[in-house]
Formats: C-alpha cells, structure tokens, sequence
C-alpha cells in the first residue's frame, strides 16, 4: 500500500525557493515513478514533474523547466520538489502522486495516477 504525505509547504516572496517533500510509508517505494502536480483556485490539477522509478528520468512542464528540480531518495521512500525563481502564478496545493512501474510521460494526466497525496499549500507573494 503506497501512503503519500507532503510537507514543505508555507508563504514566500517572488524569487525565493522552497523545497517540498513527500514521503512514502509503504515498502514499495522504489517500484513507482513519481510525480508532482499543483491545482490553484479555480483551476484545473496541472502536471508539474516526473521522476521514474529507477530515479534515472525527470521530466518538467514547460512552465517551471529550468526552476524547479524533482529527485528522490529510495532508502529514504522520499521525492522532492526544489522550487527556485517562485513566481506568484507558483501558488497552489501541491500534490505528490504515484503509479508503479509508469514511463515520465504516462504522468502527465491526473487519471494517470494511482495513489495521491493530500497537498501541501505554496503561496508566493508579490
């Protein structure tokens, strides 16, 4: 069973950096390629970035590529998210999500995930 809990989250100003967490408790953590995605108000769950299982392959949106670095740690049952360079249209929940086995791409779509976490709040200001 694969329990995702995110942390990290919190309040900072345009061009600071933040770096959000989410840790896995189950035993099975190395087998599943991870992502991060973030829903604004009002907005759709957008993809933001993906890790494969074997840690080898990230892949980015466009819009925070060059900004932000997605990693992991398997002993740790652990992926991160640094943020660099925020902008206020960075502010979201932040989730983590979870499909075993899945190639980066395949992580794009929300219904692509198996498993969610329940958000962290990023809020950067003007």
């Amino acid at each position: 069973q694969v329990q995702l809990v995110e942390s990290g989250g919190g309040l900072v100003q345009a061009g600071g950096s933040l770096r959000l967490s989410c840790a896995d408790s189950g035993r099975t953590f190395s087998s599943y390629t991870m992502a991060w995605f973030r829903q604004a108000p009002g907005k759709e769950r957008e993809f933001v970035a993906a890790i494969i299982w074997s840690g080898g392959s990230t892949y980015y949106a466009d819009s925070v590529k060059g900004r932000f670095t997605i990693s992991r740690d398997n002993a740790k049952n652990t992926v991160y998210l640094q943020m660099n360079s925020l902008k206020p249209e960075d502010t979201a929940v932040y989730y983590c999500g979870a499909r075993i086995y899945s190639t980066n791409q395949a992580m794009r779509v929300p219904n692509a995930i198996q498993y969610w976490g329940k958000g962290t709040l990023v809020t950067v200001s003007s």
